[in-house]
Formats: C-alpha cells, structure tokens, sequence
C-alpha cells in the first residue's frame, strides 16, 4: 500500500481532500451594512442583559490566528485553512454566561442558526473567522463574520453571524431539525440524527 500522506492522516473517515474550495450554503447571500449592522450576546447572561456590539466595537475586540481543517458534511475536506478573527474566549469574557449554560445557539442572517455544546463553543479552536488566509472573508464565504468550528462538521461553522445565545438546555439548529446529528463529530461520523445516542440531543 502507498504511505499516507500527513495531510490523509488527519482526515475524518468517510472525507475526501477537495481538489477546490467549494462553496455551500442555504439562500441568498446577505448585504452587509457596517452602520446597522450588530452583534448580539443574549439569553442566559451573567448580567441578565442583552449585550451588543457595533460593527466599530467587535472589530475592536481581541484576535488570533488559527490553522486548521474544514471538513464538510457532504464529505469533501478542505486542509490547512488559515483564519483569524475573535476568540470565542474572549466574547465568553467579555459577555460571561450564568451560572448553569450548558449550550450556546449560533443566530446568523435570515434567522438561520445552529446549537453547540459550551464545552464544543468555549475551546480554544472555535473562533469568530473575519478573515481566510490572510484576506477578508468573501461575501459567499460568510463575510463579515463567520464561526468557525473546525473539530465538528461544518454545517456547526455558521456564515454571517449576528449573535450567540447562552442556553442552559440544549434546542437543535436549522440543519439539526431538518435531520443532522445534534453534535457533528467527524471523527465519529455523526452525520444524521438517526445516528444519536441517547443523551446526544434534546428530548
């Protein structure tokens, strides 16, 4: 057999390498308005309140850089992306949750959206991507916002973000309701929610 190369070692079963970078999602692409445009911290927040940020103002907050993988459900990986943009860590200290949040809801354009397990939301992988290798987001690629979740499927990588919702029981996405696994793990194949275990989503 041939050696595997370093990057097939890093694939999740089931993925192939994308020759490309394809672009999928759901609906139109929206308009971006930097004068109306927020970004809201709500539900169960420490304070009780709802908390937003300007465009000015998240721009502001503190980045990094990340190099990491992007594996799409359809089963297409795409390797070694380079993104930069706000933590999640630093929204989580910024806006921090009450006591009890277990789950987070990621709101975005057109009411679409999807949920993420705190412990999945608050790694140190899971960033608000402004930019992709090097350069700002394209408007089909989710600009001006993007979060990127590289350890899970990426329909959980949600384009055009406008806000998080801290949740202290779990609710399913747009995707997850329509069928897709309530956690999207690659490397165990969560691809659809007949595949749950008991425990993996709401009742």
């Amino acid at each position: 057999m041939p050696e595997m190369s370093e990057e097939e070692s890093r694939l999740p079963p089931g993925q192939h390498i994308s020759r490309g970078r394809p672009v999928i999602h759901y609906g139109r692409v929206p308009s971006f308005r930097p004068q109306t445009w927020r970004f809201q911290v709500f539900g169960a927040t420490a304070s009780g309140q709802v908390h937003e940020f300007a465009w000015e103002q998240f721009s502001g907050l503190p980045t990094t850089t990340l190099i990491a993988d992007f594996h799409c459900v359809t089963k297409f990986s795409i390797m070694g992306n380079e993104w930069a943009g706000v933590p999640a860590s630093a929204l989580l200290e910024q806006v921090p949750p009450a006591p009890g949040v277990r789950h987070v809801m990621i709101w975005a354009e057109y009411g679409f959206s999807a949920n993420l397990r705190m412990s999945d939301f608050a790694r140190e992988t899971t960033l608000f991507a402004t930019e992709l290798d090097e350069k700002p987001l394209s408007p089909e690629r989710g600009y001006p916002v993007r979060i990127v979740v590289p350890h899970l499927y990426a329909w959980k990588s949600v384009k055009w973000v406008r806000g998080i919702e801290y949740m202290t029981e779990d609710r399913r996405g747009f995707w997850e309701e329509r069928g897709y696994h309530n956690i999207a793990d690659p490397w165990e194949e969560q691809r659809y929610s007949y595949q749950e275990e008991p425990g993996d989503g709401p009742p």
